[in-house]
């Protein structure tokens, strides 16, 4: 399970180094192998491979109503390899999707990933802060 927040630059060419916490989990279950894709909330998903593909498999089964939503998550899903120093490389054309450009934020999710420009996830986080609680969570004792 991936959890916390890592707050990342990424380098000239657009690479992520992965933060070393997660570098071990990645080349263990995956072999350091990654897919990233969109996410309907502006940032960007990055799975370890055996979990994209249980994901892709969730996804491909999806009702003809739903199929602009599977072109989103599938049609824009790219795969990427850690290399010897942990970086992983991020498409230029999902990089202007999610409108990274240096200061980017590394999110556990669980089972994945989500990788946000810092700027635009500090501002969302604000907005959500301001807002009630859902009602999923009112049931939560903290």
């Amino acid at each position: 399970m991936f959890q916390g927040a890592s707050s990342l630059n990424l380098d000239a060419k657009g690479r992520l180094s992965v933060p070393t916490r997660h570098r071990d989990a990645l080349l263990s279950m995956a072999e350091g192998q990654v897919t990233f894709t969109k996410h309907p909330h502006g940032c960007l998903m990055l799975f370890p491979r055996p979990q994209w593909l249980k994901f892709r498999e969730r996804i491909a089964q999806v009702p003809m109503n739903a199929q602009w939503w599977k072109r989103v998550f599938l049609g824009s899903a790219m795969d990427a390899e850690m290399d010897g120093t942990g970086r992983v490389l991020v498409a230029p054309e999902l990089r202007e999707a999610a409108g990274l450009t240096k200061e980017v934020l590394l999110l556990g999710m669980g089972d994945h990933f989500e990788l946000w420009d810092k700027a635009t996830y500090e501002a969302r986080e604000a907005e959500a802060m301001q807002q009630e609680m859902p009602a999923a969570f009112q049931d939560f004792v903290f």
